[in-house]
């Protein structure tokens, strides 16, 4: 766009030279016209405004009372671009980089504007402009390009006919060429100039360089004399890492030989300020120089080439360009050959590859190498490495408050959860540390609520943001990488592994397992443990700022090929013989990658077990209503038979409204089914048997005749719970008489609710027909290799045949250790622990009470984690019952109260009366406290229909009933 009218031009160039500021009508007016404004100067202003809006993109143009300004982005204005580049040029030290910073430059600033306030704001600018040159120039000078140079030189020599430092790089570079006369004759026309227009005579170096040139002494200059300091300043509040800074130091101390310390780490971990501390610590073993150079290798411009930071470093040391050889080979020489004089440490910062420090490295004794790299320098032979974590909380509380000072003290809570939101990442507290400290009133909760849910927008100080630290990094990985990482941003859960990523980015394996080791290297990801990868929470959120750019329909394609794939993956975590039941409910759909093959499913269950909620949350808000209560399902077995009820739980709870919202009466009934089975074992019998006869009644209306049978178990094993053991047998032969009906080849169903009919028999006294009921279901166990299921069936045949008299204890020992082994291979908790109250009983029996009371702590070790009341209030009547054999009777007592508390909260019948029975024993047989407990379990057995029991309750059966 074009401005062409001449007031125009002025009031746009005056808001340009004052950016994102509000210039004051005033001196706008002045700029237009001087000191003589005509009346209508106001008016004629608002119209130049009007004309610039029309002109400009909508809301550019600010209006103030004041005044007017102009806002602008980073890139937008020139004179910034240049500036900043001008800044990364002199810290780097980079020719093409200055080169191209003064390419930026395309005339004269503001030219034909004559307006006295613009002619000052073009002569600063002239001013930068002109810096920059001369740097740029003694650069290119260093760097031996005296032909090429003079040239250009002399060009800016006639549009800065003044500036003494040019004319005499121009001198140098004319007698470094062989042009000792035209060098001397650019010294006489200075000298007439100067004269001319100042009347002066030229400065000391000008006349010093006339001097050199005159003495043929221009070939190499005078090398500067003392020790050599060129670290940049360490920071005042330097923080934690007390672990890392002994190791190096340590390091330092024991090495005679040229030492190489390599710190890498994420972006933001502190790298640069752990390195220059370390440096300045060592300092005084290395008298003779302290180099510095940033490589470049994680920034906006490509990294420094080897040879170029040769160069810089010599110049550090004070070699002249004549002094440093033009080929790659001889620099390095010469750089090892000067470190070999010497007694020098040097911070090679922002190191992009192992490639790019190889030859700055010291060869010889007395030397110090402190590298810092975002990536792995694994190329890397001999060196001491120290890859770094983020800060521990309390370091990062520590250098919130050394920043923002006394009000992080008087905010601990607060405190705490801002470094939690930063992650404990160095660069981001220091960022939110910043924030506070510019702002006196604010308090310590009042950032913490600005961070909100998206902490990295408000992780930021002028240009020095999280994100802009993060972009680097990821700006320079190859195409497959970014896709990969952007696609992490989808990923629902904390931890992931190759499969999930090769079916989140539809990779194979193999390759995903490359590409993720490839993020670690770059610390874009974490390995805490081999296999298994994580992001840091602030990466997290970064990539998923990332994935939000993708279209939807990559997303939602990426996100279903992961549920699909995390769905047969908890499947085949299944034992094969409960696997036709699983199908029954899940249909039998083929995996969308039947390649991606889990090892060891049940190993990887129990890693991906806290992901699982969040794969159910990411599939209700997909809309995917299937996933959401299919995963759930197919987890459930695994989880609840290892004692993962709280997940279970959880799980389910989350997949009944999916359900629901679906309409899909099937998976309403599965999902109601299994809750149920969570809600018995932690003896909410009730809602248990709210959920089955919902399962019940939509099952039955679906004719589902195998899976309405199994609910039907589970209703039994609840009324079993309930002190309803005749109920139990009568629901228990109507659901096996359904199976039977049913003709389905679903054993495992068949086989617990055997187990459950042996206990309820048991209970009713009918040890007879339990018996047999028993032996059938081993069999059963046996033929359906159900490990966990034939361990349980071989305890409660002991404990049938103990309690009948018709087995020894030393051979019930033998049985107890067969079915541990088998329980223990199929990680079933709740059988270990039963396993551990049959060996204390057993114990009991054989009077070898120490042992017993030992058997009988560990099974409530076992039973403390799997949320199951009813066998904790089981087991500790048991334990009573061995603590009254011991003779501790007022430890049995208070164990029996302690039972019954438990019992009477779970209101189970037979526990109650148990409970009671042994509270009766431990009193005077004859006094009436003990015949009252003893009148009140009595009416228990009574109204639940069962023998009367003498306290030793014999635990059979409970956990084994829930399907």
């Amino acid at each position: 766009m074009a401005v062409t009218a001449g007031r125009d031009r002025v009031v746009l160039a005056m808001l340009l030279v004052n950016p994102n500021r509000i210039v004051g009508a005033g001196e706008l007016i002045d700029a237009l016209w001087g000191s003589a404004p005509p009346v209508t100067a106001r008016g004629q202003l608002q119209s130049c405004i009007s004309r610039l809006r029309r002109i400009l993109p909508p809301g550019v143009i600010l209006t103030d009372r004041a005044g007017y300004g102009i806002r602008v982005g980073p890139d937008d204005l020139d004179s910034e671009v240049f500036a900043r580049s001008v800044e990364q040029a002199r810290a780097s030290g980079d020719r093409a980089a200055f080169r191209s910073a003064l390419a930026v430059w395309r005339g004269p600033a503001c030219a034909e504007l004559d307006a006295p306030p613009l002619r000052q704001a073009a002569a600063a600018l002239d001013e930068r402009y002109a810096l920059a040159a001369e740097d740029w120039a003694e650069l290119e000078l260093a760097a031996g390009n005296e032909r090429e140079l003079a040239g250009e030189l002399g060009v800016l020599v006639e549009r800065f006919p003044l500036r003494e430092r040019l004319r005499e790089q121009l001198m140098l570079a004319l007698a470094r060429s062989g042009r000792q006369a035209d060098a001397l004759a650019e010294f006489r026309r200075a000298r007439q100039l100067l004269a001319d227009e100042l009347g002066i005579e030229p400065g000391g170096e000008l006349q010093k360089r006339h001097r050199e040139v005159l003495n043929g002494e221009t070939v190499a200059d005078a090398r500067p004399t003392g020790r050599v300091r060129c670290l940049p300043r360490t920071v005042g509040d330097f923080t934690g890492r007390a672990e890392q800074v002994e190791r190096l130091a340590a390091e330092i101390a024991g090495s005679p030989g040229p030492v190489v310390a390599v710190i890498d780490g994420m972006a933001g971990s502190g790298k640069t300020t752990l390195a220059l501390h370390v440096a300045a610590l060592a300092g005084d073993r290395y008298p003779d120089a302290h180099l510095y150079i940033d490589l470049q290798g994680h920034s906006e411009r490509d990294p420094v080439e080897p040879s170029e930071a040769v160069l810089v470093l010599l110049r550090q040391l004070g070699l002249n360009g004549g002094e440093i050889p033009a080929g790659r080979v001889d620099r390095i020489g010469r750089w090892r050959t000067e470190l070999s004089r010497r007694r020098s440490l040097v911070v090679l910062d922002n190191a992009a590859s192992s490639e790019q420090v190889a030859d700055l490295l010291p060869t010889a004794p007395g030397s110090l190498a402190v590298v810092t790299s975002r990536r792995r320098l694994s190329g890397l032979d001999g060196v001491r490495v120290e890859s770094l974590p983020v800060l521990s909380p309390e370091e990062a509380v520590s250098l919130l408050e050394r920043i923002a000072g006394e009000r992080v003290r008087a905010e601990p809570v607060a405190a705490a959860e801002v470094v939690r939101r930063c992650g404990y990442l160095p660069l981001a507290v220091r960022l939110a540390g910043a924030r506070l400290a510019h702002r006196p009133r604010w308090r310590v909760s009042d950032l913490l609520r600005r961070l909100g849910e998206a902490a990295l927008p408000e992780l930021a100080a002028e240009d020095r943001t999280v994100t802009r630290a993060f972009t680097l990094t990821y700006r320079q990985l190859p195409a497959s990488l970014q896709r990969t990482f952007r696609l992490l941003g989808v990923y629902p859960g904390v931890e992931f592994d190759a499969l999930a990523v090769a079916a989140l980015a539809d990779l194979a394996g193999d390759a995903a397992a490359d590409l993720l080791d490839d993020l670690v290297d770059v610390h874009l990801i974490e390995e805490p443990e081999p296999g298994r990868y994580r992001m840091h929470d602030l990466v997290r959120e970064y990539a998923r700022t990332l994935a939000a750019e993708l279209p939807e329909a990559d997303r939602t394609a990426a996100l279903t090929a992961l549920l699909d794939f995390q769905l047969h993956a908890v499947t085949t975590a299944n034992l094969d013989s409960y696997l036709p039941v699983l199908m029954r409910d899940l249909g039998s759909a083929e995996p969308a990658r039947p390649d991606l093959r889990v090892p060891d499913p049940v190993a990887r269950l129990e890693r991906e077990r806290p992901n699982l909620v969040a794969f159910v949350a990411a599939a209700m808000a997909a809309g995917r209503a299937d996933y959401a209560w299919q995963i759930p399902r197919a987890a459930w077995h695994p989880l609840f038979y290892r004692g993962y009820t709280d997940d279970v739980r959880e799980l389910h709870l989350l997949a009944l409204p999916a359900a629901e919202a679906s309409g899909d009466r099937s998976a309403i009934a599965t999902t109601a089914n299994y809750l149920a089975s969570v809600y018995g074992r932690g003896g909410q019998t009730e809602k248990a048997e709210g959920f089955l006869r919902l399962a019940i009644r939509l099952r039955t209306e679906l004719g589902q005749l195998g899976a309405t049978a199994q609910s039907l178990g589970n209703l039994a094993n609840i009324y079993y719970i309930q002190g309803r053991p005749a109920e139990t047998v009568e629901v228990l032969r109507q659901a096996l008489r359904m199976q039977l009906r049913a003709r389905l080849p679903e054993r495992s169903d068949m086989i617990n609710m055997s187990s459950l009919l042996v206990s309820a028999l048991t209970q009713l006294g009918r040890y007879d027909e339990a018996l047999r009921s028993a032996r059938a279901w081993l069999s059963s166990t046996i033929d359906d290799r159900n490990d966990g299921m034939t361990g349980s069936a071989l305890l409660l045949l002991q404990r049938l045949r103990v309690r009948q008299g018709t087995m020894a204890p030393p051979v019930a020992h033998r049985y107890i250790d067969v079915s541990v082994r088998l329980m223990r291979r199929a990680g079933y908790q709740a059988g270990l622990a039963d396993a551990a109250v049959d060996r204390a009983r057993l114990h009991r029996i054989e009077g070898r009470h120490p042992e017993a009371i030992a058997e009988h702590q560990r099974a409530l070790r076992i039973i403390a984690p799997l949320n199951d009341p009813l066998h904790e209030s089981a087991y500790r009547c048991e334990l009573a019952a061995t603590l009254h054999a011991a003779g501790q009777i007022p430890a049995a007592r208070e164990m029996y109260r302690e039972a019954l508390g438990i019992a009477r909260r779970l209101r189970s019948p037979y526990q109650i009366a148990q409970a009671l029975s042994g509270l009766a024993a431990c009193l005077d047989p004859g006094g009436p406290e003990a015949a009252r407990l003893r009148a009140e379990a009595g009416e228990v057995y009574a109204r639940m229909g069962v023998p009367r029991d003498d306290g030793t309750a014999d635990r059979i059966g409970i956990t084994s009933g829930a399907r």
